[in-house]
């Protein structure tokens, strides 16, 4: 999951109703059917600091200041954590080879609806990237290609995380940014994700741009019982070349009825329905042709959640001091030997640091300015134009990602790497 918790805040006065269909009464109590992975329970100690720092909160306030505490902490960044959606690209790959423009829809949904299953026990959320800060890595895949990412925090206030992916001999681009804003709603918070992946299937440049867009972010049971995780409310994927859309709605669990991860959604071509999707996003989800009434399975999390592509990183004495692993070396290292008290201060060291460069700059009247990424029309894009042939465009990009070290394809192939 991406942006549980995303930020924290301080006081307000007046309540604010969330977007979607959770509301203060709904949301605060527990579903009855989560499974183990999918909940915390808080030890004594850990309690008490929780409500201790929410007795500070107001129901309905921008969560923007306040810091939560290192327990509730998944050891990675959210740079990092954005990969989650390259863990499958057997479901993407070779999508431009099909004539059906519907179809390729298809494909590039399964892409998206793969990357949700992928989070780690219980409510945890990631590091809060500071600004400058930057993740890379490198996929070596089974048939001989590479593919590349790269995220920067570019901006703190509002706090904005882009990210590029591409595999140009497979044919895939993803350009995207992530804008959340939490909110503290009583035993609950919730996160907007704001922002959209921009998918582009290179082999079909007529097809234009995929792009899809997020659904919000519920923490439940955060001041009693078990905290949940929930995904809620609607997003869109479309691709107006072709004038097929889908509304996506992440179901929340109701306390009395429904089901927990549930998800439905419609797709249409322009005002024609041409299937319909549900399912489970922690589980199976599948779509049924409109014409045909058949069934095909879109992704079994169950059965092929475990084939997560591996990633290659640079080792940490290879890094730079500003990319994730390194930066937040320390506070990982003590999060996962849960000495929660050296956490605190490493993480408290990070953010010191990213205040007094914000001083400095703000001293001295500089304007910071993204390494890998540049506002273009209002969208983010990465500060690279490559050549079309596949071979030369695989050389520039990983040059421009690992001009410094040995992200080469001589490196040795990576093996999966577990969810924390």
């Amino acid at each position: 999951m991406l942006g549980l918790f995303s930020q924290a805040g301080t006081t307000f006065n007046r309540v604010v109703k969330p977007r979607g269909p959770l509301s203060e009464s709904s949301d605060d109590k527990p579903p009855s059917d989560t499974e183990p992975d999918d909940t915390s329970i808080l030890d004594d100690n850990e309690g008490s600091i929780i409500a201790s720092l929410i007795s500070q909160l107001r129901v309905g306030m921008d969560l923007s200041k306040v810091t939560f505490p290192t327990f509730v902490l998944e050891p990675r960044s959210m740079l990092e954590r954005i990969t989650d959606f390259m863990s499958h690209p057997d479901l993407i790959f070779g999508a431009e080879g099909f004539d059906d423009p519907e179809e390729r829809f298809i494909r590039v949904l399964q892409y998206y609806l793969a990357g949700w299953h992928i989070k780690p026990k219980g409510v945890k959320k990631p590091y809060n990237p500071v600004l400058g800060e930057f993740f890379r890595c490198r996929y070596d895949y089974p048939n001989g290609t590479q593919g590349f990412y790269i995220s920067e925090q570019v901006s703190h206030h509002p706090p904005i995380s882009a990210f590029f992916y591409i595999t140009p001999a497979n044919h895939v681009s993803i350009i995207g940014e992530l804008r959340p804003k939490s909110k503290f709603l009583g035993n609950s918070v919730s996160t907007t994700m704001e922002g959209e992946n921009r998918v582009t299937l290179l082999g079909k440049p007529e097809d234009g741009e995929y792009i899809i867009t997020m659904p919000n972010m519920y923490a439940r049971g955060i001041l009693f019982g078990k905290m949940v995780l929930e995904l809620g409310d609607t997003c869109i994927a479309k691709n107006e070349k072709h004038g097929l859309y889908c509304d996506l709605e992440f179901k929340t669990k109701g306390f009395f009825s429904g089901v927990y991860n549930a998800l439905t959604g419609r797709v249409r071509r322009n005002s024609s329905d041409v299937g319909e999707v549900t399912g489970r996003w922690s589980h199976v989800m599948e779509i049924k042709n409109h014409k045909s009434g058949q069934k095909r399975v879109l992704f079994d999390a169950v059965k092929d959640g475990q084939s997560i592509s591996p990633k290659w990183v640079p080792p940490e004495d290879e890094q730079e001091p500003n990319e994730s692993r390194r930066l937040w070396a320390d506070l990982t290292e003590a999060i996962i030997s849960k000495d929660m008290e050296r956490a605190t201060v490493a993480k408290t060291a990070v953010e010191d640091a990213q205040r007094e460069q914000r001083r400095q700059r703000e001293e001295t009247g500089e304007v910071y300015m993204p390494r890998f990424f540049e506002k273009v029309d209002g969208r983010w894009q990465p500060k690279i134009k490559l050549p079309k042939d596949p071979q030369e465009a695989t050389l520039a990009v990983q040059q421009w990602i690992f001009p410094s070290t040995t992200g080469s394809s001589t490196s040795p192939t990576p093996r999966p790497e577990p969810i924390p």
